[in-house]
Formats: structure tokens, C-alpha cells, sequence
């Protein structure tokens, strides 16, 4: 155990705490000359305590139990610690209080191969029932963390004994219920309970693109970790970089809850008297910085049991205070707040793609194009990388789980097709007519009658039936030059009026069905879903698909945080108030008539 150092006082320190309500101008100000202020304070951060010592980890018997020789623990001292714990200290390993929590969690390096005895052991005495990973087991082609339980069976550590009894995969993270025992295999002795956190959607470089993810996952770890339990186990591949970042965000947002501000600075400062590198980054430091902004500070906790919703509809509807506006004008006009960086917009605004977008003002991000490398002909290859009026949207279990895309315009009909062939989409959503109003929504891009040719891509019709509010229509595509063939169902739904919203939920909950148990037969693979933008009635789509999802799995909704990142992966995703008011009656009708879609779940 190592003791933390006393909080260092406020007064005459460069960085002392922020009050809440002066974070988004203090945010402003050091994202300034590209984070020029957030480098300062990182680089202000102390290295390394003037007094420690690596002695025990650097021992030769235990070099190769460290994944990185140069991030070694301090051991200032060790009462009340048992000799698997000391054992455990060249694996990385560190008790490290939260925001007053002593002891509450413990920093450790991804298990190697030949620590993994020692991980589990160590798991067993100090009693930790949650195990956080902010690392995925291969980055780069390179092992960050050895595989510490089964996939499937059960896998014996010497006298230890762990099987994997149930595994929830969610877009960002994944949670696993592990039960483990140590001792006979009689089943004499006590078995216990691990619930493991597995965040899955850190990037190899930098940080997430969005802290929604994180948001979800620390609320998750927080909900879960019962009282009695020991400390949470906290590890990355180094047990500095991400498990620092992942300890701060959590003692830091229970301190804005307590004290109304947050002092990063200091407590990294205080973390880092324990190990160095704590939080390895300025990036990570914005990354934080960023989360408590903007997804606790600003928006607050949109987060609903199902059971609530009609509550907090109630409010919703009633005015905001002090706003001039309802609530769910006041929640919705934070949205519209959100800012892209035209930087993250810039393939999207070359000339050679302009001619291609149906909105100009409706711009994929960067960060949400399709990777150039999937595509097949080099030659075409700038062709192809430049066809950008369609991101990967991310959906509740899937990271790709649609393909957010304008209505094709008559000449990128074949970039269309090409585009479902590579990705291997076998579901279409049409949300628009050919024509509304007296003007072209979307190109008709499939036959009606005889076989059509677009590129290397024949079409041909080969079912068409009507349903009540949409119509489904089994297309036969073939790649020529690849001989090969598949079949693509697409759902051109009539239920949106030319003005407006639907003047019901059910359509929208039926065609949500439909797809689902398509994609269920056909393999997973993304739904390619457009309107005419590609943004206000897909986006629609999109939430309601992903939020609906949730609410079957877990009972939880959040509106506001799921319209939030279709919105920061595209542009004006649910374009309107109208739009976002739909999502909430739409879930609303759902809930009310659960029994009735049985065959939806």
C-alpha cells in the first residue's frame, strides 16, 4: 500500500481548481492555438516523487514479469499487504484512493503470460469483485494484455479456476460475468463472482473521438462495484496511460459532484507520486477535461429508466426555467450548440467531392469515412475514396452498424451500388420518395422491370411485396467481374409525410422490426439507410433503431446522448425539434405497447 500525498493547497498554484461553472470558458481558453495551454499544464506535471524506490520490481527474478522496463511501481511501504499483493508489485501494481474512497482502486499493468497466476491471485485476496480494461489484447499487431479468461469452457491457473458465465458485447465496451475459485476442483471451496468491464473503443493513437462511450462505461463500473467489495481493478497494458485517465475521470467527477469544481492538476499530481506517467499524455488531459464538460457539466445526466420516461416527458413539456422555452426546446437547442471543426470536414469540401453532395451543408467527418484501404482496384482508388457523402454510424452493438447516406443522385447511382457491394450490406432503408413537393428527393436506383446495369454492378428486381406503411423489395445484385451474387432487401418506407413527422409511431416500430430480422438472417452486416440528405429522417432511423435496442436489453433510454453522437459522426443528424420530439413519442408508444411487438425483441 502506498499513502497518497496531503492535497496540495489552492493558493499560489499555477493550476489550482476550476469552479464548474468556469470550466467551458477555461475550456475555451486552452483549446486556443491548438491546445497550446493544455501542453503547458501537462508539462508542469512532476515526472517522478524525489523519494522512492523501484528496488523490488527491478529485481532480475522479477524483470520479466514487467511489461515495460522504463514504468516500474514506487514501494514506499508495505503494512497490511499479503505476499501476493508484494509479489504483485513488479506486475505494475498500486492501491490508489479515488476522490475519498481510500484504497479504491487498484493500478496495474495488462497480466503477461506468466503473471496471469499472480493477477488472479492476487484478484482473490485483496476481494475485487469489478475489473476494468481499457485495452484491447492485440493494438498494431502488437500483445498489450495476455487473455486472462475463456471464451468458452473453463480455463485452471495452477489451483485457480476461472470460467466465463455470461458476455454482453455493446458498441464501446464489452461486460463479462467471470466465476473463479481457488483451491480443490470438488467445488468445496467458495466461488466468486467477477464482473469485467472491457472498453473496446479506445483508438491505437490518441483518445476517443467522443467521451459518450466512456461516459456509458464509468456509469456501468460506478453502478456496479457493491460497497463490501475491495478495491476495483484498473489496468491498461502499462497501467499508466489509460487506467491513469480512467482513475482521474472518476475522482473527478465525484468531486464536481461534492465541491461544485475539479482539480485535475493536483490529483494527477498526487497519482503520479505513486508511478510515473499517470495519465501519459496532454491529449489525455484534454480527453478528461473534455468529458467533464461536456458530458456531465453542460448536458447533465439524460440517462431514463423505461419506467420514467412518461415522467420525464411531463417535464420535458413544461417549461424550462429561466430558458423562455419548453424542455425539450432547451434540450434540443444544446444540440444544435454542437460544433465540427471544418478541419474534420476537409475530403468532404474538396471541389472533385462537391458535385457529389445533394446538401453542401451536410458533410460527413473525417473520422466517420470509410477506410480507403478495403477498397479493392487501386486504380480506382482515388475514384472511389472520393465518393464521401456516406459515414459508418455507430449503432447499440456494433460499431458499424449503418451506413448513413444521402439519396443517390443519377451519376453516383454505380458509387452507390459499389459501396453496398464492398461493405457487404444486404439491408437497405429508403426513407423518401422519389419526388416530393415537385422535386427530386433520390435517383431511382434499382429496376423496375428488366436487369440494370451500373459499373461492374447488375441489379435485378425479384420481389416486390406491399406492407402497410413500407414496401420491401428483394434485389438480386451481381458483380460481374467478380462473378458472384447476393441478394439485398431494401425497405422503402411511405409512412413520412412531405412536411413534418409521422402522425404515428407504429410504421417506424413495425419497419424497425423488419430490418432487425433481416439483418439477423443475413449476417449482421451494416444497413445502409437514407433519406434524401441523409441526415434528418436516417438520423431519426438511426437513434430510434439504436435507442430501442437499449431499451429492450437493458430498460435504459437516453435520447439526448444517442441523437448527440449520430450528430458528432454527422452533421445534423435529426435534423429538427419535430424529428426529436418523434423519437421520444415513438419510444414512448414502444414502451406502451411492448406485449404488442413481442416479435420484435
Amino acid at each position: 500500500i502506498v499513502p497518497l500525498l496531503a492535497r496540495s493547497p489552492s493558493t499560489n498554484r499555477k493550476y489550482p481548481p476550476l469552479p464548474v461553472d468556469k470550466l467551458e470558458e477555461e475550456m475555451n481558453r486552452r483549446m486556443a492555438d491548438d491546445n497550446k495551454l493544455f501542453r503547458e499544464e501537462f508539462n508542469a506535471l512532476p515526472v517522478c516523487p524525489i523519494q522512492a524506490t523501484c528496488d523490488a520490481a527491478s529485481k532480475e527474478e522479477n524483470k520479466e514479469k514487467n511489461r515495460y522496463v522504463n514504468i516500474l511501481p514506487f514501494l514506499l511501504f508495505t503494512d497490511h499487504i499479503s505476499f501476493s499483493v508484494m509479489l504483485m508489485c513488479p506486475l505494475g501494481l498500486l492501491l490508489l484512493q479515488g476522490y475519498q474512497e481510500k484504497n479504491k482502486f487498484i493500478a496495474a499493468q495488462g497480466p503477461k503470460e506468466e503473471t496471469v497466476n499472480d493477477f488472479w491471485r492476487m484478484i482473490w485476496e485483496q476481494n475485487t469483485v469489478t475489473i476494468v480494461m481499457v485495452t484491447n489484447l492485440k493494438e498494431r499487431k502488437e500483445c498489450k494484455c495476455a487473455q486472462y479468461w475463456p471464451d468458452q469452457g473453463c480455463w485452471t491457473y495452477g489451483n485457480i479456476r476461472v470460467s466465463v458465465e455470461d458476455t454482453m458485447v455493446l458498441v464501446d465496451y464489452t461486460i463479462r460475468k467471470i466465476t473463479f475459485h481457488v483451491g480443490d476442483v470438488s467445488g468445496k471451496k467458495p466461488q466468486r463472482l467477477i464482473t469485467q468491464f472491457h472498453f473496446t473503443s479506445w483508438p491505437d493513437f490518441g483518445v476517443p473521438f467522443t467521451p459518450i462511450g466512456m461516459l456509458k462505461f464509468l456509469k456501468k463500473v460506478k453502478a456496479c462495484n457493491p460497497q463490501y467489495a475491495g478495491p476495483i481493478v484498473v489496468h491498461c497494458s502499462a497501467g499508466v496511460g489509460r487506467t491513469g485517465t480512467f482513475i482521474v475521470i472518476d475522482a473527478m467527477l465525484d468531486m464536481m459532484i461534492a465541491e461544485k469544481k475539479v482539480d485535475v492538476f493536483g490529483f494527477v499530481t498526487r497519482i503520479r507520486a505513486q508511478r510515473c506517467q499517470m495519465v501519459q499524455t496532454d491529449v489525455s488531459g484534454s480527453f478528461i477535461h473534455d468529458f467533464l464538460l461536456f458530458q456531465h457539466y453542460l448536458y447533465g445526466d439524460t440517462e431514463l429508466e423505461v419506467t420514467s420516461l412518461e415522467s420525464h416527458l411531463a417535464k420535458l413539456y413544461a417549461p424550462s426555467p429561466g430558458a423562455g422555452c419548453s424542455g425539450l426546446e432547451a434540450e434540443f437547442k444544446k444540440l444544435t450548440s454542437i460544433k465540427i471543426q471544418n478541419d474534420k470536414m476537409r475530403t468532404g469540401n474538396l471541389p472533385v467531392n462537391m458535385k457529389k453532395n445533394r446538401v453542401l451543408q451536410i458533410i460527413p467527418c473525417e473520422s466517420s469515412y470509410f477506410s480507403c484501404a478495403v477498397w479493392v482496384f487501386i486504380w480506382r482508388l482515388y475514384e472511389l475514396v472520393m465518393h464521401k457523402n456516406s459515414v459508418f454510424i455507430k449503432g447499440y452493438r456494433q460499431k458499424d452498424a449503418y451506413m448513413a447516406s444521402q439519396g443517390p443522385l443519377q451519376h453516383t447511382i454505380e458509387d452507390f451500388w459499389r459501396m453496398i457491394w464492398e461493405w457487404r450490406s444486404c439491408s437497405i432503408v429508403m426513407l423518401t420518395e422519389l419526388e416530393e413537393r415537385g422535386q427530386e428527393k433520390c435517383a431511382q436506383y434499382w429496376p423496375s422491370d428488366s436487369a440494370v446495369t451500373h459499373g461492374d454492378i447488375t441489379i435485378e428486381l425479384k420481389r416486390e411485396e406491399e406492407n402497410e406503411s413500407y414496401t420491401v423489395r428483394d434485389l438480386l445484385v451481381t458483380n460481374t467481374r467478380e462473378n458472384k451474387t447476393r441478394v439485398v432487401r431494401q425497405f422503402h418506407f411511405h409512412g413520412w409525410p412531405e412536411v413534418g413527422i409521422p402522425t404515428d409511431g407504429k410504421g417506424m416500430i413495425n419497419l424497425i422490426a423488419a430490418v432487425q430480422r433481416q439483418q439477423q438472417q443475413s449476417g449482421n452486416h451494416p444497413i445502409t439507410v437514407h433519406c434524401s440528405a441523409g441526415a434528418g429522417r436516417t438520423g431519426t432511423f438511426c437513434a430510434l433503431s439504436t435507442v430501442l435496442e437499449r431499451v429492450k436489453a437493458e430498460g435504459i433510454l437516453d435520447v439526448f446522448q444517442t441523437v448527440k453522437s449520430l450528430r458528432l459522426q454527422r452533421p445534423h443528424m435529426v435534423q429538427t425539434l419535430e424529428q426529436y420530439e418523434f423519437c421520444y413519442k415513438v419510444v414512448q408508444e414502444y414502451i406502451d405497447a411492448f406485449s404488442d411487438y413481442a416479435n420484435f425483441k
